[in-house]
């Protein structure tokens, strides 16, 4: 059943390794926990399906896998065939949702379209993933480096933009930049600035965020680390740990 008032969309963007999956997951996580009766999506949209590994998810069933079987029905000359399952797509999209506790849902993108992909079929794929996100109240995409990937193979439309980034120079300079593009790309409501990985908190006046708001800055967490060496979820990190103290003051400095 759709829901009778807007989806909060929340897409995390920024380069790569500067820990945008686990932040991803948290907020999921909290979420979850702060809303109990909404229903939540989370969606991997970044290839190396990092998100289900954060959240202790087992993926047997990706978006990509959808457009796969519809390509190679194509290409084998079956059009008939072809048409019929394009037209299942929404069904086989809700049945690769993978259900995590009382009200987290799971969705892959899968790998990057391959040459042999159809742009209807990528836009109409696209238009279901929307479908879908109307039955959620929060929806949590964990993109891949840039915002082109989120525009093109998920939705055009998020209402917050959390772009994530470490300390360094290059790290706040690509943000910026993906903000500027997503100006372009994506409609969203609200943008922000998380700041990961902090090596200390007292050089926070040396950290050049451009026009960014600023959401959290979050110090470099052991707790964190060890979560990530271990492969556990991040349903396993203390309440205490500075990278959940930094997520919930994220979503609070989001008015979430």
């Amino acid at each position: 059943m759709k829901q009778d008032h807007p989806t909060t969309i929340l897409a995390l963007v920024g380069k790569g390794g500067v820990g945008k999956t686990s932040l991803s997951a948290l907020l999921v996580k909290l979420l979850s926990e702060q809303y109990p009766d909404k229903k939540i999506l989370a969606i991997d949209a970044d290839p190396a399906v990092g998100l289900a590994t954060a959240l202790g998810v087992d993926v047997s069933s990706t978006v990509d896998d959808i457009r796969k079987s519809f390509v190679q029905t194509v290409e084998a000359g079956n059009n008939n065939a072809a048409i019929e399952l394009l037209g299942e797509a929404k069904y086989q999209m809700f049945d690769a949702l993978v259900e995590l506790g009382d009200n987290i849902s799971f969705l892959a993108i899968g790998r990057p379209e391959s040459a042999g992909c159809y742009c209807k079929v990528n836009a109409y794929l696209k238009e279901v993933i929307s479908m879908i996100a109307d039955h959620f109240d929060y929806v949590v995409i964990d993109g891949e480096a840039g915002i082109e990937q989120v525009n093109r193979r998920v939705m055009e439309k998020v209402t917050h933009l959390v772009l994530v980034s470490d300390a360094s120079k290059k790290g706040l300079s690509v943000v910026q930049t993906i903000e500027q593009v997503a100006r372009e790309l994506v409609m969203f409501d609200k943008a922000g600035l998380i700041v990961n990985r902090m090596p200390d908190l007292s050089l926070s006046d040396m950290l050049d965020t451009g026009d960014l708001e600023l959401l959290a800055l979050i110090p470099d967490d052991r707790e964190m680390v060890l979560s990530d060496m271990s492969g556990a979820s991040v349903f396993e990190l203390p309440e205490e740990a500075p990278v959940v103290k930094g997520a919930k003051e994220a979503l609070q400095n989001l008015g979430i």
